[in-house]
């Protein structure tokens, strides 16, 4: 039996509206706040393997908790948006953005990825781990990730991805 601890980074310091994706933000100023409860929820297991988005939300998150050096890994990143990333969505004029809203799950946001593209990536990350049977492995990442692994392992489909709600700090397991 191979167990996933999914945490979802702490909040960031954005303003609402604001597509981030990929860019490297800062933390809010509660990190420690957050970090403390996160700490907290995972602090009494033992994992076999740590892993991490290399965004330094993700990775400070890691080092807060006590894990200074986890496996970077660019497939636990969040879907990259392309070229809206930094924009408030209210400003981006691009004209593909609607054909985008239309068909979130296969159509490439502009220099992106789709939402398909990071569940492909979810499964090949996955993939790769299926070779640690019998371990537990906690995971840093981002919501996008978790809803990505979600749909991966057939416990909701795609289209129903977003109504699964991931706090900031959250914890998911999923048992394999």
């Amino acid at each position: 039996m191979l167990e996933l601890h999914l945490v979802r980074h702490t909040s960031v310091d954005v303003a609402p509206g604001i597509c981030y994706g990929q860019t490297d933000v800062p933390l809010s100023p509660t990190f420690e706040q957050e970090a403390l409860e996160v700490m907290s929820q995972i602090k009494d297991t033992r994992y076999d393997g740590v892993y991490s988005s290399p965004l330094s939300r993700c990775t400070c998150l890691s080092a807060y908790c006590g894990y200074t050096d986890p496996i970077l890994d660019d497939r636990l990143m969040e879907m990259n948006f392309g070229k809206w990333e930094g924009i408030h969505w209210d400003d981006n004029l691009d004209p593909r953005l609607s054909s985008w809203f239309g068909n979130w799950i296969e159509e490439r946001t502009t220099g992106g990825e789709s939402f398909r593209d990071l569940c492909i990536r979810a499964a090949l990350f996955i993939d790769d781990l299926l070779k640690h049977k019998d371990q537990k492995l906690l995971i840093f990442t981002h919501a996008g990730f978790i809803r990505a692994t979600w749909v991966t392992l057939e416990r909701v489909a795609p289209n129903q991805a977003f109504n699964q709600k991931v706090a900031y700090g959250q914890r998911v397991v999923f048992t394999l």
